[in-house]
């Protein structure tokens, strides 16, 4: 959910620390001037998951419920399970998963809802993002012993924190060490090194390609039909096909 808006967050900030360097400013008398460090502290707001920026605060559970219901519902769910805007929050993860670490429900070929607690490895990263985007209509409007409660409520839907738990900025690690997929991050893949190993296991195809059928979207009937037939939505080249929705069946 969002190592590419991190990114480029960082670049931004470090062009902002470098335009403020002696060097630049010596160079370019006329052009602009050095950034207060207000203007940069306002730039620099990210919480890294060794939890390094993480300003202090706390919201219960119950606090974030109501906001919830109040700001969040709409979009989201009551329960963080509605796909009506954006795709599933909870669901999909088990006791099991919280004790191992690893969701084993992200290596089922059937599995096609990948909710954000199914792949999320940081409770940083939802922290973070809650902070700096949500709600959707009024992004940064939380406060922020707002967005610790909020993020107590999604971690308690995720049977993460019981109900009557207080998130603070002194066990959130508590949280961190029970998060589902929390050692399904990994390095070791091809964006990072030339060499490493892919992301995904297709085959470079441009013609008379395979089709592998655990690939295909399983939808419930009751799907099939609402958005036309994405067979015919798909490209023509590629291992991957949408599954025939001419119609429901």
């Amino acid at each position: 959910m969002c190592r590419y808006r991190k990114s480029l967050r960082s670049l931004l900030l470090l062009g902002l620390l470098a335009w403020n360097s002696p060097a630049l400013a010596d160079n370019y008398p006329n052009t602009g001037r050095r950034a207060t460090p207000a203007e940069i502290a306002a730039w620099d707001t990210d919480v890294r998951p060794d939890f390094r920026g993480l300003p202090p605060g706390s919201g219960s559970v119950a606090q974030g419920m109501k906001l919830w219901e109040a700001k969040c519902a709409n979009c989201h769910g009551a329960f963080g399970e509605s796909p009506a805007a954006f795709p599933p929050l909870v669901g999909g993860t088990t006791r099991e998963d919280i004790a191992s670490g690893r969701v084993s429900s992200l290596i089922a070929a059937t599995e096609n809802a990948k909710t954000t607690m199914m792949k999320l490895a940081t409770v940083s990263t939802l922290w973070d993002y809650i902070r700096r985007a949500m709600p959707f209509d009024a992004p940064k409007s939380l406060s922020v012993n707002e967005v610790y409660a909020v993020t107590a409520y999604l971690l308690n839907l995720a049977d993460i924190v019981p109900a009557d738990f207080t998130l603070t900025d002194k066990n959130i690690r508590d949280a961190q060490a029970k998060m589902p997929n929390r050692a399904g991050m990994t390095l070791n893949h091809g964006l990072r090194e030339i060499n490493g190993k892919p992301d995904v296991a297709s085959e470079a195809c441009m013609s008379g390609c395979r089709v592998d059928e655990a690939s295909l979207v399983v939808l419930p009937p009751s799907a099939r039909g609402l958005n036309g037939n994405l067979a015919e939505q798909h490209r023509a080249w590629g291992p991957v096909r949408g599954v025939d929705t001419g119609g429901r069946k």
